[in-house]
């Protein structure tokens, strides 16, 4: 168990200074490989509960993910680096909860890597992923909805349903967008994001306007690809269609990594 020295220390700082609410580093978390529930994390933070090692880890690096874009410098180290000194593993031992002490470039050759692991690039379509797009298909009711993965120059789609290209260019692709970031992207009117209003998918067929792009992180949290739902009019999107979308894709990242 972890006595939550300067680690849950700095957590708690941060959590304070930025206003992250328990809820944000719980779903990140849970993208990260987390296993704990809301309750948990919030004892946590409250230093009510402490924590093994690789879940106080996790929660860490899911506030490390919540941080960056915020201005704000200051990393919260994991816990091999908050233990006696000679106890602790490599940067390459720690994952994404170790980004933020790698340049971009050793981040993405990271990201690559666990790319490869799965496998999965350039396989035959599955069962196990057909299935839950069909099901987002069917909850979301758009015109495509996709299981991606981003290697260094292309988008390979793993499960699609709907008009969308195979293999195509990162550069064009919303989601290379989506898997440089914490959270789900939801572009409710394309042509009202600065991102992608002047991308050829929006202003060319597809025709994108609505888009919903969920990073999906291997075991160690480098986001390897995406579960998105793609459609050709703007919509909404509710704190209930998120919350679906939300476990889908922890339904599809669990097979990403079976």
């Amino acid at each position: 168990m972890t006595d939550g020295r300067p680690q849950r220390a700095l957590m708690i700082a941060a959590v304070g200074r930025v206003g992250l609410a328990p809820e944000d580093v719980w779903r990140t978390g849970l993208l990260l490989g987390g296993t704990l529930s809301l309750p948990d994390v919030r004892e946590y933070l409250h230093q009510r509960l402490d924590l093994p090692a690789p879940e106080s880890d996790i929660l860490a690096a899911a506030v490390n993910t919540l941080l960056r874009g915020t201005g704000m410098n200051l990393a919260v180290p994991p816990m091999a680096e908050d233990a006696p000194e000679g106890s602790g593993g490599g940067i390459g031992d720690l994952g994404a909860d170790a980004a933020f002490l790698l340049t971009d470039e050793e981040q993405e050759q990271q990201r690559l890597e666990a790319v490869r692991r799965t496998s999965l690039l350039d396989t035959e379509p599955e069962e196990r992923f057909d299935a839950i797009t069909r099901r987002a298909h069917e909850r979301f009711r758009s015109s495509s909805v996709i299981v991606t993965l981003l290697d260094e120059h292309r988008q390979f789609l793993k499960s699609a349903i709907g008009p969308v290209e195979q293999n195509m260019p990162r550069t064009r692709s919303f989601c290379d967008t989506t898997i440089r970031e914490s959270v789900p992207v939801i572009v409710e009117d394309a042509f009202d994001d600065p991102r992608f209003r002047w991308n050829p998918l929006v202003l060319g067929d597809p025709f994108i306007r609505f888009y919903a792009g969920h990073p999906l992180r291997s075991p160690d949290g480098w986001a390897v690809g995406t579960l998105c739902v793609i459609d050709q009019e703007p919509r909404t999107f509710d704190a209930e269609d998120e919350a679906d979308f939300h476990a889908m894709a922890l339904e599809v990242q669990a097979q990403l990594n079976a």
